[in-house]
């Protein structure tokens, strides 16, 4: 049984070229993430992938990634579930600020703390250990069973509700995870043991 994952980050966002926090903030693609996007349906097009079902944010960054993916490889019609439980962190107060204006109103050490500590949360916002808290049961109750019943699952979402997804699929601790980089919209492919653990793992950078 083929027990297959595909976790894609969404294309560059206009917050993304602009530096900005952008967290929950609903803003769409660049020339740039549409392009993105259309290369990871490419090359999962190439590579012969085909799936059963899709999920994705309540955030239109990363439905229209997928949106783009799915037409790349002729699956307009796949069943797509959306939920914010695969939102991007909340980023409370740092929401819409510039990264460097962020670093001279708080001070380099503060914003560093907020961006990369596992569990010490922007005021307003979400740690990564809280964005954690709302994905992983979601991961587990959704889309979980699915991909261990067989289905070919393809997920479209963000840099850190998918570090929360890596993290417990490949029994991560909150230390490394926060160390992880995701490059946008690069399929990361997984195809899982019975017991939800990595048999093989694909990252299709580069």
């Amino acid at each position: 049984m083929d027990r297959l994952l595909v976790l894609v980050r969404h294309g560059q966002s206009e917050w993304n070229l602009k530096n900005l926090f952008t967290g929950w903030h609903d803003v769409g693609l660049t020339d740039t993430g549409r392009a993105e996007a259309k290369k990871a349906g490419e090359l999962l097009k190439a590579d012969g992938y085909k799936f059963d079902v899709a999920f994705t944010s309540d955030l239109k960054r990363a439905q229209d990634t997928l949106k783009i993916i799915l037409g790349e490889l002729g699956a307009d019609n796949l069943p797509v579930i959306k939920d914010q439980a695969l939102n991007e962190r909340d980023y409370g107060d740092l929401t819409g600020l510039n990264k460097d204006d962020a670093r001279e109103k708080f001070g380099e050490d503060q914003v560093h703390i907020w961006r990369r500590s596992f569990d010490v949360p922007p005021p307003g916002g979400e740690s990564l250990k809280d964005t954690a808290a709302r994905v992983l049961p979601y991961y587990e109750t959704e889309i979980k069973p699915k991909v261990l019943a067989g289905e070919k699952v393809l997920v479209a979402a963000h840099g850190n509700s998918l570090r929360a997804l890596i993290m417990e699929i490949e029994g991560l601790s909150g230390e490394e995870i926060i160390k992880r980089e995701l490059a946008t919209g690069v399929p990361i492919i997984y195809r899982l043991n019975k017991d939800g653990s990595v048999a093989e793992k694909k990252d299709m950078a580069g």
